[in-house]
């Protein structure tokens, strides 16, 4: 089978790695890519994943049979749909289905139908009524930026002061206009965790819990990030949580197939939890996969991906069933100085040869490229993903740690406490 991922973040690393692993997998190309895609399939740097007809044209010259849409910006765009439309297969929800990350009120109102718990809220669409209402609830509350706003439109405020920033920081255009309707919620407490699930005719498939490390620092201190650690399984998840959290994604999964919120949602639906004093409450749905949590998800299925990919984009998951490795994964990122604000590109990396050479050692690329003289250099700010896999949650940890220390780059940043909790939680319980 000819595929074509869209994307260039440590996630499509991930995916693209993962489907080229299948004997089914023939021609694989990654648009745009990054410098670790190049290593398991083709670059295409000139295709833009936000051009649905110049994607169409690059599907029918190469007879590509399969498109994986990674990222929710061209997901929300419909280039799914109109892929769909010319008969192509694809992966990744329609447009009314991407809803559920492209507009945070229409989730929240998705969430409110299905009886899904969350964190209340309320939405505006004019600043003064928004700072009345933060003063009225005070402070721990949340401020989000109804739109895509690249993971930087949720502030959660300490202070009634920093809501009121946060508040009229979109209304005065910080995040154009996905600041234009801005959602004030509850602020939950409680750990945070993910699961995934592949999501066709109106079924959840979910995947293996994992959980993500969003501040910058050590000890869960400075501002928030894309994530800078994950792993996976989760182990503080007690069964009676994982059972609800299955069940709050099936029912997500029902309602999709379903009026008013019916749609042609074929791909991954990310269900970002709270374990809260209450139980588990959705955080945030997302569209796509996760990242970094697709990392250390993917390379615990044991299933073939592209026949899953094929059933999921097809509809046809009556006989679908996922299995998975008993194994840990943990992935450390490394990160440029000074990242998630400013921070210097084209930095030389090395030693990513000697990590991989360590024993169940796979790094994922997310901010990297090839220069002119073919060097690997850093691209972004969240640079690489290190995972290892263990038998034991500590080999795995030990392990991840072990490869960071052997690759280098100018002003790499990284945290040294990933799944330290964890680690406490399974010495307490023992």
């Amino acid at each position: 089978m000819n595929i074509l991922v869209l994307g260039s973040g440590g996630r499509e690393h991930a995916i693209t790695w993962s489907l080229a692993k299948s004997p089914r997998c023939d021609a694989l190309y990654v648009a745009p890519g990054n410098g670790g895609t190049s290593n398991v399939a083709e670059n295409v740097p000139t295709l833009d994943m936000m051009n649905a007809e110049a994607v169409l044209g690059f599907v029918r010259d190469k007879g590509i049979q399969l498109v994986v849409i990674g990222p929710e910006a061209p997901l929300v765009a419909g280039v799914a749909d109109k892929l769909r439309a010319a008969g192509v297969l694809v992966f990744g929800p329609n447009a009314q289905g991407a809803l559920l990350e492209g507009s945070k009120e229409y989730s929240k109102k998705f969430m409110a139908a299905n009886n899904i718990p969350t964190a209340k809220y309320a939405s505006f669409t004019e600043c003064e009524p928004a700072l009345a209402y933060v003063r009225e609830q005070g402070a721990p509350i949340v401020v989000k930026a109804d739109g895509l706003a690249a993971g930087k439109g949720v502030v959660v405020a300490e202070t009634v002061e920093a809501a009121e920033e946060a508040v009229q920081s979109c209304f005065d255009g910080a995040f154009g206009d996905a600041g234009n309707t801005v959602l004030i919620e509850e602020c939950m407490t409680g750990p945070e965790c993910s699961l995934l699930a592949f999501v066709s005719a109106g079924k959840a498939f979910c995947m293996a819990p994992a959980q993500d490390h969003k501040r910058a620092f050590d000890g869960d201190k400075g501002p928030n990030t894309g994530g800078m650690g994950v792993y996976s399984p989760v182990p503080m998840v007690t069964e009676e949580e994982m059972a609800e959290m299955v069940r709050i994604m099936e029912v997500a999964a029902a309602a999709t197939a379903k009026k008013p919120f019916e749609q042609d949602y074929r791909g991954v639906l990310y269900g970002g939890f709270m374990l809260t004093p209450e139980g588990p409450k959705i955080v945030e749905f997302n569209v796509r996969f996760g990242d970094p949590e697709t990392q250390v998800v993917l390379p615990r299925l044991e299933s073939d991906l592209v026949d899953v990919m094929e059933k999921v984009a097809s509809g046809n998951v009556d006989d679908l069933e996922l299995s998975w490795s008993n194994t840990w994964a943990v992935g450390v990122v490394l990160a440029s100085a000074g990242y998630p604000g400013s921070y210097e590109k084209g930095k030389v990396i090395l030693g990513i040869e000697e990590a991989e050479d360590l024993d169940d050692v796979v790094v994922f690329h997310a901010g990297t490229k090839l220069n002119s003289d073919g060097e690997l250099i850093t691209a972004g700010g969240r640079v690489l993903n290190v995972v290892a896999l263990g038998d034991t949650f500590d080999e795995a940890r030990e392990q991840a740690y072990r490869a960071c220390d052997l690759i280098n780059f100018e002003g790499k940043q990284f945290r040294t406490d990933i799944g330290k909790k964890a680690a406490d939680f399974f010495r307490s319980s023992n």
